[in-house]
């Protein structure tokens, strides 16, 4: 049975890093052999199955004082002595920079390797060294998976005509839940504190719900990224003077019993990949509202006023409205939840495992080796 390696930066919680990991479970649960190689580990990660094997392939202490060219290529090295050595079939890389390591590192290695892109390239491959890079090292893949149509459309037609797309895999333990019979009034969110996830205009969406609906909460689940987003929502809390029914949640490894009996999830993004917590609230069951943001996530599983709602980004007031909707007409609510739920039928663990598994091993048979 074939060898698969994973590379991304690390585990920590992150919609990438769920990915790979439930993956990377699923594949060793089949009996593949797995190894997962990360640049750094953090306190709060994902956990891998024991069966998968994860090797440190970033900077060791005696480089620290370095130059950042150095290290710039020093981790390329270790990467390279990585698949010489594991000597894998076919390596996954995550992430705009574990994909650049990947395809420089991979020379002369004979491993294949598929890169995964995982947010709006219009964002992130855009600028004039992206280009470069892509130009420079993209043609070297054996193969790229997309979450979305529009996420392939992206790049030139050379790696479009070797990919994939392919949802995200849903956790299993979102998967099969009790209908719910009674929901709480509250409105949840569930995504990294990180300024695209922009959860301050939610914020501002939700003033407008709680005048119209002044027995409603909001709960924001999810890590601080520490890039200065938590402390706008914190103030346009404050701002708004709404200390009292806004709440603060931070990460949680059991929303599966938090967050099911909530009347809405909303997302607010203003570009995203495939958001992962948006599809595993669908999986609960929960009414979900979604930004229709680039690069096409929300609009691949939502299909508005059938299994969700749709608005346009960066519209407080149409957020606003949605969520109101959502709370204003239960029984709509809860066909919409019902409807969301079926969402796991296409995109549950063994559904995506399955598609993963097929692709990988074409690339393993026919794939360009590097």
């Amino acid at each position: 049975m074939s060898k698969i390696a994973f590379h991304l930066n690390c585990l920590t919680h992150g919609g990438a890093e769920r990915v790979v990991t439930n993956l990377a479970n699923q594949f060793a649960a089949e009996g593949y052999e797995v190894v997962v190689a990360t640049e750094w580990t953090d306190p709060d990660e994902f956990v891998l199955d024991p069966q998968v094997k994860r090797v440190h392939v970033g900077l060791k202490p005696e480089d620290e004082g370095k130059s950042r060219v150095t290290k710039f290529f020093l981790r390329i090295r270790y990467l390279h002595t990585f698949l010489l050595e594991e000597k894998p079939d076919v390596i996954a890389a995550f992430a705009k920079r574990a994909l650049y390591r990947a395809l420089m590192a991979c020379r002369h290695t004979g491993v294949p390797v598929v890169i995964s892109v995982r947010i709006d390239p219009v964002k992130y491959y855009s600028s004039f060294t992206d280009k470069l890079q892509t130009a420079l090292f993209f043609g070297r893949a054996a193969g790229a998976v997309f979450q979305t149509e529009d996420a392939k459309a992206f790049f030139a037609p050379r790696l479009q005509d070797n990919s994939r797309v392919i949802l995200n895999p849903i956790n299993d333990k979102y998967v099969g839940l009790p209908v719910v019979t009674s929901r709480r009034k509250e409105v949840v969110n569930v995504a990294r504190i990180v300024d695209f996830k922009n959860q301050p205009m939610l914020v501002e969406a939700f003033a407008q719900v709680h005048a119209r609906h002044p027995d409603y909460i909001l709960k924001i689940y999810g890590p601080d990224s520490e890039d200065g987003t938590l402390q706008q929502i914190q103030e346009k809390i404050s701002e708004l003077h709404l200390q009292d029914c806004v709440r603060l949640m931070g990460g949680s490894d059991s929303l599966e019993k938090e967050i099911p009996e909530a009347a809405v999830f909303a997302y607010s993004s203003s570009y995203e990949g495939m958001p992962n917590s948006l599809m595993e609230a669908m999986a609960m069951g929960l009414p979900v509202i979604s930004t229709d943001c680039p690069c096409g996530g929300p609009r691949m599983i939502i299909r508005d006023h059938e299994n969700g709602l749709l608005v346009p980004v960066r519209d407080p007031k149409a957020l606003a409205e949605g969520i109101c909707y959502l709370i204003e007409h239960p029984e709509e609510a809860e066909r919409m939840g019902a409807e969301a739920r079926k969402l796991s039928e296409i995109a549950g663990t063994k559904a995506i495992y399955e598609q993963w598994r097929e692709y990988l091993g074409e690339v393993i048979a026919h794939g360009k080796k590097c």
